[in-house]
């Protein structure tokens, strides 16, 4: 584990799924072992269909790292642990379904919001509001250290399936296993400066709208951060017939104070155009030779979402060299764990088998 002066040092500061059924753990574990199974005809606990569960029961606050990070907490607390990470534009609430079928399985569930969304907060208002990708792993890393979780399965989409491969990558004696939708995201920024295909370019609207001034205020203006994150959500999610109340619920998300420029910096962080904090340049170097991934993965691909890329996986399999397993997910979009709850929480039972 990090400790306090170890998580110092690392950042260089000198001090059709929902009628899957799943399977029941027997017995209390500490959060480093992995999970003991018992068969399937034992103690399953039922899948639920998406948007049953309206929110969590409680969301906590921990001091962790640069951070007072707000989250969710489901499931015993000597349980094995899975952390489940969110993207953008999303909150927590979409493993609102997930988290209880994994609880009820035996894990302690942690979902936190990501700096800049929900009740996460800066301690100081020195911070740089710094979201390349190296830092936002480190923050999860702190989190880890202030739960005092020594190893966790990690599983996440879009910014979260970054982070997550991310700490698999570099930290994997902290990673019991991955679940990565969209399979191997670590930005590779001499690769980003490269055109895409005009379609798939077309896909990345928003954040070429970031790089702008414009986007930057639109970004700031709650009316227009308003409808620009829906939209984004009904573009990358074609199928997925979602109410008022269940985004609503997210974009409650997004009036945290620090959003627009963690979410701006982001953005341009990836394409060349906002520079990043010198005290992660080490990480950020070994993040660039593009680092295999070796602890047990499985990776979604949902069929209906733009970013998905051709081929079933194809484009990053070697990135891959432990135990691994692909799925794709018909008729899903781009919010995966929302949208197709039960296989998201198959997967992260079923990773610790392969």
């Amino acid at each position: 584990m990090i400790n306090r002066c170890g998580f110092s040092k690392a950042v260089g500061l000198g001090t059709g799924a929902a009628a899957v059924s799943l399977t029941g753990v027997q017995g209390p574990q500490g959060a480093a072992a992995a999970p003991r199974y018992a068969s399937p005809a034992s103690a399953p606990a039922a899948a639920v269909a998406p948007g049953t569960h309206a929110a969590f029961p409680q969301v906590k606050q921990i001091r962790a790292g640069l951070l007072n990070v707000g989250y969710a907490e489901l499931g015993p607390a000597h349980g094995p642990a899975v952390i489940c990470l969110h993207g953008w534009p999303y909150d927590i609430h979409s493993y609102v379904d997930v988290a209880p079928m994994l609880a009820e399985t035996g894990y302690r569930v942690i979902v936190p919001y990501l700096r800049g969304h929900g009740t996460t907060r800066f301690l100081s208002e020195r911070t740089f509001r710094n979201a390349q990708q190296s830092a936002i792993a480190l923050d999860i890393i702190a989190l880890m250290d202030a739960l005092k979780i020594e190893k966790a399965v990690l599983a996440g989409f879009d910014w979260g399936s970054r982070t997550a491969d991310i700490v698999a990558a570099l930290w994997p004696d902290r990673c019991q296993a991955l679940v990565s939708v969209s399979g191997y995201l670590i930005t590779n920024l001499e690769a980003n400066l490269k055109p895409l295909s005009p379609t798939a370019e077309h896909t990345w609207w928003y954040q070429y709208y970031f790089a702008t001034e414009r986007g930057r205020l639109a970004m700031e203006d709650r009316t227009l951060r308003h409808d620009l994150t829906r939209l984004v959500w009904e573009t990358v999610s074609p199928t997925w017939d979602f109410g008022d109340a269940t985004f609503e619920r997210t974009a409650a998300a997004f009036d945290n104070p620090d959003h627009a420029a963690v979410v701006i910096h982001n953005y341009r962080w990836r394409l060349g155009l906002a520079d990043g904090e010198r005290r992660y340049d080490a990480l950020e170097k070994r993040l660039a030779t593009r680092p295999v991934i070796e602890v047990p993965t499985i990776t979604l691909d949902p069929e209906q979402d733009p970013f998905t890329a051709p081929g079933n996986g194809a484009s990053y399999r070697d990135r891959f060299t432990g135990a691994y397993e692909h799925r794709t997910l018909k008729g899903i979009g781009h919010n995966l764990p929302q949208e197709a709850p039960a296989a998201f929480a198959r997967a992260v039972i079923d990773v610790n088998r392969i």
